[in-house]
């Protein structure tokens, strides 16, 4: 397994991982109609708009590919973190310039549980360190055991910090961790 910089050739396969990663992780969370109308080709195009564009400083998206067809099993992307938005049941501190947030990191079913997870959370870490970011955030559905612990096993914890989100007409808890990367920082 390779884990590299993502290319706007890759739209495909991260929308693939996206759209699978959501209709099995999200079952009982997210409405079921909202997960049965997702679509790698729509996503697709979403992806390619995305890794195409300039992307902000600081921020990247990386890919976990398995194979010599360089077939994406696994992604994550990371940006300055963006300030709390929606309704949030606690102050949550200031988001600081050197704060970088994971905005999103999947991996399609058939790899969950290998360890591909795992190497991509600590390339990402790694990569959110080398980029000059002093502490890692990430939000995650609240309802998302599964993350949740996933997550945790790698070090990140609860910050207080909650909002909520809609998504298929239903209203999400999220719940915002964080990590500090001043131990995975590479030195220069």
């Amino acid at each position: 397994m390779e884990i590299r910089p993502a290319h706007p050739a890759d739209a495909e396969g991260i929308a693939l991982v996206h759209v699978r990663a959501w209709q099995a992780a999200y079952v009982g969370i997210v409405p079921r109609e909202h997960l049965d109308a997702l679509d790698p080709v729509a996503a697709a195009e979403v992806w390619a708009e995305r890794l195409a564009a300039s992307e902000a400083p600081r921020a990247r998206v990386l890919v976990a590919v398995a194979d010599s067809a360089d077939r994406i099993v696994a992604f994550a992307g990371f940006r300055p973190a963006e300030p709390v938005t929606g309704a949030t049941t606690e102050p949550a501190p200031a988001d600081a310039p050197e704060d970088g947030e994971i905005h999103t990191m999947y991996a399609h079913p058939d790899h969950w549980g290998t360890g591909v997870g795992r190497a991509l959370m600590e390339a990402t870490t790694t990569a959110l360190a080398a980029a000059g970011y002093r502490d890692g955030t990430l939000w995650v559905l609240a309802d998302n055991t599964r993350a949740r612990r996933f997550y945790e096993a790698a070090g990140w914890r609860f910050d207080g910090a909650t909002a909520e989100e809609t998504t298929g007409g239903a209203v999400l808890p999220e719940l915002r961790y964080r990590k500090a990367l001043t131990g995975t920082r590479t030195q220069t």
